[in-house]
């Protein structure tokens, strides 16, 4: 039996020798150290043996296992090597080339603008309205009733608003003013919130106007709001967003839902308040518009008008975007141009 094992090493080795791949090393291990192998197969003859000649020729089995165990792997491990070094060079990667490039998507200019625009707000102390009390499907009671804008206002004109076929009084808003009749409805002074959303108006499309474009509506109602707050709010909202302390300008105007009202307008951005194209030659641009609240307005949300007083302003998100980035078209922000949304 010993010499049967030193034959079957002999065997092995010679194999072994003669290998020529990670298969052929498999093979080897399979034939000679696998359970149905030539060295099992041997191993089951020592229950016949002697007790000394068992621990003689059980000694060597397992010697000659482990070397060629070892013969086996130092084999694989140097075929190892050899492929892989093999498809190393094969699948060479110059570095030096350019890699590839992908794409990334960006954030559209309009929700950057709507984002900057609440961050701001926000750090001044507003909270932003939960979106169930600022729904784009409206009823003509929150878009024009409750904000003092009566039947015959011209504002209700077809022309103006998208009216629904399938239900009467009920409109696509035309603006986001109808959020504080629901905020002020729901919650009790103080309130100090604001509301983006997307507004709908039958409008021709062109380059200053679109049929639905992005509001921000603001309210602050509490005791003792004056139209001094208004302004300080307003004129620190147009310092940090336009970068700068920018000359503003309070005009006299007129909002159903505020008394008094006024528009705000900053210096023009392009020729610095000199007069071009882009300001009609006035040096000045209009941003938004404002006021303080209609004691009607208030009335009908059961705010008493002789405790609380407030403010409300709205501003257009595209108008912003296009004075901070001199965008001359509104209908840039829709059309899907890479060109243009690359810039960004």
């Amino acid at each position: 039996m010993k010499t049967q094992l030193e034959n079957i090493y002999s065997s092995a080795k010679a194999d072994i020798e003669k290998a020529q791949s990670i298969s052929d090393i498999d093979e080897i291990r399979l034939k000679y150290l696998s359970r149905k192998g030539e060295f099992n197969s041997i191993k089951k003859g020592l229950k016949d043996l002697s007790d000394e000649d068992k621990r003689v020729v059980g000694a060597l089995a397992n010697q000659i296992t482990q070397d060629l165990e070892s013969l086996l792997k130092e084999k694989h491990d140097a075929f190892y090597q050899k492929e892989l070094n093999e498809k190393l060079r094969k699948d060479r990667i110059d570095i030096t080339l350019s890699g590839k490039y992908i794409p990334h998507g960006k954030v559209h200019p309009l929700t950057s603008t709507t984002n900057e625009i609440v961050s701001i707000f926000q750090n001044l102390g507003f909270s932003v309205v939960a979106p169930e009390l600022s729904p784009e499907v409206e009823t003509e009671y929150y878009n024009f009733d409750m904000l003092n804008i009566p039947k015959e206002h011209p504002a209700r004109d077809v022309q103006d608003t998208f009216f629904c076929k399938l239900a009467d009084n009920v409109v696509l808003r035309s603006q986001t003013s109808g959020a504080q009749i629901h905020v002020m409805e729901t919650q009790k002074p103080p309130i100090k919130v604001i509301s983006p959303g997307r507004v709908y108006r039958n409008e021709n499309i062109n380059a200053r106007k679109n049929n639905f474009f992005h509001q921000i509506e603001g309210l602050y109602v509490d005791k003792d709001i004056t139209f001094g707050d208004l302004k300080g709010v307003l004129n620190e909202f147009i310092r940090i967003y336009f970068g700068a302390a920018r000359p503003t300008r309070f005009r006299n105007s007129f909002f159903p839902f505020t008394e008094p009202s006024a528009e705000v307008d900053v210096q023009c951005i392009m020729c610095q308040g000199k007069g071009c194209r882009t300001c009609s030659g006035t040096g000045w641009l209009e941003v938004l518009g404002c006021g303080m609240v209609d004691v009607n307005v208030l009335k009908a949300v059961g705010i008493d008008p002789e405790v609380y007083s407030g403010f409300a302003f709205g501003m257009g998100v595209e108008r912003l975007a296009m004075l901070k980035y001199a965008i001359d078209d509104i209908r840039l922000f829709f059309n899907n141009d890479k060109r243009f949304l690359e810039q960004f």
